[in-house]
């Protein structure tokens, strides 16, 4: 599928709050994972996700789903939400569980992706904030800061704070420029900068840029994950924000790095199930098997995505452990930015951001 964009995550008040709503509703739901034997024999379901070694890995995931409920599933993508709209508008929909990125739910909640009823899904083992009103996570990475050991030696950084702090911690950064504007790293330089991120206005985008910004000239905004990578194993950067998955496989690969754990950036693809799907009931049994622990230990090992389940215990060798970002350790260490706030400032930010990568 490639990596995303890393403007992920959901407000951690709102998305607690809306979770803490559905308690007592979620706990009426057949456990994660749960299967009944024929249950959807005769039944086809349409699976859309982002292809390649992702979307093989998610059906390994749910190869005991269809073994034993009987049911034919087929599979398309890669997702895109423009097919998907012209679907729900003609009253023909055809895709029954979709993968997305991390925004369209939230943009398109109620609309293109129905609102969620956890009387049909176990969310329990999901970690806290990950949940939205028309979604739950697929699989968690994460966008993290990877310094040069050579560089910084004995002194090298600790946070955010020291990522933007270029008299301390001089030397070339790299940051994604491969898409939409990274909202997790505004945050983080508006923190940098002294404010405030509790109760964002537009005026903290320009903040927040101002200080990539001020990074300086040599700052490289990489287009591809590779390209990310081959930074890292050419060490040409002291600072590359990069994707964990990329990261763990240019350290396997020899680059001399070192991750910076401290508030890294979640980011995680979304399971939805769009507005006049045929068969709800269906689409939900396939979810609630995707979260199961099996499951998801299955997924992470054929993909080295983390999985979303908190009891999952995937077989994967050490430097992949590494860079799984799902133990209780990560989980607390982890950063999940405003999402409500880049849904309505989503046009805003996008053309700032553009006219950073552009040199303005």
């Amino acid at each position: 599928m490639g990596y995303k964009s890393a403007l992920a995550g959901i407000a951690g008040a709102t998305a607690i709050a809306l979770v803490s709503t559905f308690a007592a509703s979620a706990q009426e739901a057949p456990a994660a994972g749960t299967i009944v034997d024929g249950s959807l024999k005769d039944k086809t379901l349409t699976f859309v996700s982002y292809g390649g070694i992702y979307q093989d890995g998610q059906n390994a995931a749910l190869k005991e789903f269809v073994d034993k409920t009987g049911v034919k599933l087929l599979n398309d993508g890669p997702t895109e939400i423009a097919k998907l709209q012209a679907q729900v508008e003609s009253k023909n929909v055809t895709w029954d569980v979709v993968d997305t990125a991390d925004l369209p739910p939230y943009v398109h909640c109620g609309t293109l992706f129905q609102k969620l009823d956890l009387t049909k899904l176990d969310v329990s083992h999901i970690p806290a904030g990950q949940v939205g009103e028309c979604s739950v996570p697929a699989m968690n990475y994460g966008v993290v800061l990877m310094y040069k050991n050579d560089t910084y030696k004995d002194n090298p950084p600790k946070n955010w704070k020291d990522f933007f702090d270029t008299e301390k911690f001089p030397g070339i950064r790299a940051i994604d420029g491969s898409g939409d504007p990274i909202g997790g790293l505004i945050e983080q330089g508006v923190l940098a900068d002294g404010g405030s991120v509790d109760n964002m206005t537009p005026a903290d985008i320009d903040k927040g840029i101002a200080k990539i910004k001020a990074l300086g000239p040599d700052t490289i905004y990489w287009k591809t994950g590779a390209e990310s990578q081959q930074l890292a194993e050419s060490g040409e950067a002291d600072m590359i924000l990069m994707w964990t998955g990329r990261a763990m496989t240019a350290v396997k690969n020899g680059a001399q790095y070192t991750p910076v754990w401290q508030d890294w950036l979640v980011v995680m693809d979304q399971l939805t199930i769009p507005v006049g799907v045929k068969d709800t009931d269906a689409a939900y049994a396939l979810i609630n098997a995707y979260l199961g622990k099996n499951a998801q230990e299955v997924l992470t090992e054929k993909t080295s995505y983390s999985p979303i389940n908190n009891e999952a215990k995937p077989k994967v060798d050490p430097a992949v452990a590494a860079f799984l970002t799902n133990t209780p350790e990560r989980v607390k260490q982890g950063y999940q930015q405003n999402i409500k706030f880049w849904v309505q400032n989503f046009d805003a930010a996008s053309e700032k951001w553009t006219a950073l990568m552009a040199g303005n």
